[in-house]
């Protein structure tokens, strides 16, 4: 049996977990703000899916929608360190990493032959919040957009929550090795 990741949404303003909206404005702070300075805020388009639960969008809920960036797999091959790109092992090793999921920053998600050309890469580092009135309106205006369908958005959903939730300890458990 297949399972299909994504569908196919047209002109529609109901979001769900797993939209994947192109070209999303996103405000963009600066990295310091002064009291009594006129703040500039830079606006710019990018490639989002909706982490917020359905429900909650479903049931007005929310005011803020939470939202990562996401981007193609050779994108994110093509950004990395010199040393972790610079041969095909270096390359398929961190392919072979994001694919296990053991880059707890990032979930790797399938291509579609129907849909998408590409693998993408959700980017955890890069979590935004959008106004959900904004976010209807983007998305009713969009022609052709994607959602991810389940079990893909959970599984994108615990990724995330893995992600969130991880805790540094002061000292690690020592076991001597035998």
């Amino acid at each position: 049996m297949t399972y299909n990741w994504y569908e196919g949404i047209n002109n529609s303003e109901y979001l769900r977990q797993g939209d994947l909206i192109p070209n999303c404005p996103i405000i963009i702070p600066p990295s310091t703000i002064e009291e009594n300075d006129e703040n500039q805020f830079d606006v710019e388009l990018m490639d989002v899916v909706i982490l917020s639960q359905s429900c909650d969008l479903a049931q007005n809920k929310l005011e803020v929608v939470v939202v990562a960036w996401y981007y193609t797999l050779t994108e994110f091959i093509e950004n990395l360190p010199e040393d972790e790109k610079q041969s095909k092992k270096a390359r398929n090793k961190k392919r072979e990493e994001l694919r296990k999921g053991h880059l707890p920053a990032f979930h790797l998600l399938n291509k579609d032959p129907n849909y998408l050309n590409d693998f993408l890469e959700v980017d955890f580092h890069y979590v935004f919040g959008i106004h959900i009135y904004t976010l209807k309106n983007i998305a009713k205006k969009l022609k052709e957009r994607n959602r991810l369908m389940p079990p893909y958005r959970e599984r994108l959903s615990q990724a995330y929550a893995k992600y969130i939730m991880r805790v540094g300890l002061p000292q690690d458990i020592k076991i001597e090795l035998e």
